[in-house]
């Protein structure tokens, strides 16, 4: 399968072209004592992958879980995904098909997990676990975590809470993209720190797979075909494949976005006369270039050394 990385592939491998200097890299710390309240905060997340809301429900009974940090692709992983399986069953395309109670189209449960955990709702949330998936489903169900460059991921998270989010706290919408960049909870180092958790928590795992955005822009056939094989569509219908990943592309999908062709709020832009306030907005490989200072970047950078090798950054 191209899909390049799974359990057995991340134990003990690190991939071509990562730098020797980010090997046996840790988290910075300013003394002894706060690198031990480091290593005591980690292993917490034991605990907290519980959830004791009414919401458990929402994120269990899928035949997988793709996880993400916010705009990392998943949009355009679910549209395909959505796009296919209605097509090939012969039902109304929706980005909600678990509604036609279809056992022959896989239930995919998409979650944000721990970085809502970590930004979204108050305290009592959070002790719930609201918007953790269970532990028992992270057990039972495949684990899809779909990655990207942590760089272009707060860039468009950036633009989404300033620019399309209505619902967005004030004094974030008055952020500017250096403040941004360095926030506790919505900045580069938030991303990374998520990111390097899930793959702790879920790379030993005999159901998990992890899938590059970057790679799925590269070669978008080969890797949507091997992400229907995880899904159980070893031999995939060759016309409908296509039609869904025409379906799926960026151009046609901002057009419906556009004309309000979609029956989720999720995609619908902020404002039609704003490209930057779309759902679907550019989807470029290194278009933080285009926002960030050379300051930034450089703090940027720093960050991203604190990324676990394994993801290739």
């Amino acid at each position: 399968m191209a899909i390049e990385i799974t359990s057995e592939s991340l134990a003990g491998a690190q991939p071509e072209g990562v730098s020797a200097h980010k090997e046996n890299r840790r988290p910075p710390a300013s003394s002894d004592k706060a690198a031990g309240l480091f290593q005591w905060w980690r292993p917490s997340l034991r605990w907290t992958r519980r959830n004791f809301s009414s919401r458990a429900s929402e994120l269990s009974g899928g035949d997988a879980i793709v996880v993400s940090v916010p705009k990392s692709g998943r949009t355009w992983l679910r549209a395909f995904v959505c796009a296919y399986f209605c097509k090939r069953f012969g039902l109304e395309f929706t980005l909600r098909p678990e509604r036609y109670r279809d056992p022959r189209v896989p239930r995919l449960i998409l979650s944000h997990d721990l970085f809502e955990h970590r930004t979204k709702g108050g305290l009592w949330d959070r002790l719930r676990g609201k918007y953790l998936v269970p532990r028992t489903e992270l057990s039972r169900a495949k684990i899809i975590l779909l990655v990207r460059d942590p760089r272009d991921c707060f860039v468009s998270l950036y633009l989404q809470i300033t620019r399309r989010d209505p619902n967005a706290p004030v004094d974030l919408k008055q952020k500017g993209v250096s403040d941004m960049l360095r926030d506790e909870r919505f900045g580069v180092r938030a991303i990374v720190n998520t990111m390097n958790d899930w793959l702790n928590e879920f790379s030993r795992r005999d159901n998990f797979t992890l899938i590059r955005y970057e790679a799925l822009r590269a070669s978008p056939a080969e890797h949507f075909r091997d992400l229907l094989a995880l899904l159980g569509e070893s031999t995939p219908d060759i016309t409908i494949f296509e039609e869904a990943l025409k379906f799926a592309g960026f151009e046609n999908m901002q057009k419906l976005e556009a004309a309000g062709a979609f029956d989720s709020k999720i995609l619908r832009p902020g404002d039609v006369r704003d490209p930057e306030s779309f759902k679907v907005r550019r989807g470029k490989v290194g278009g933080y270039r285009e926002y960030l200072s050379f300051e930034d970047q450089k703090y940027a950078a720093d960050a991203l050394a604190e990324l676990d090798v394994r993801f290739g950054y």
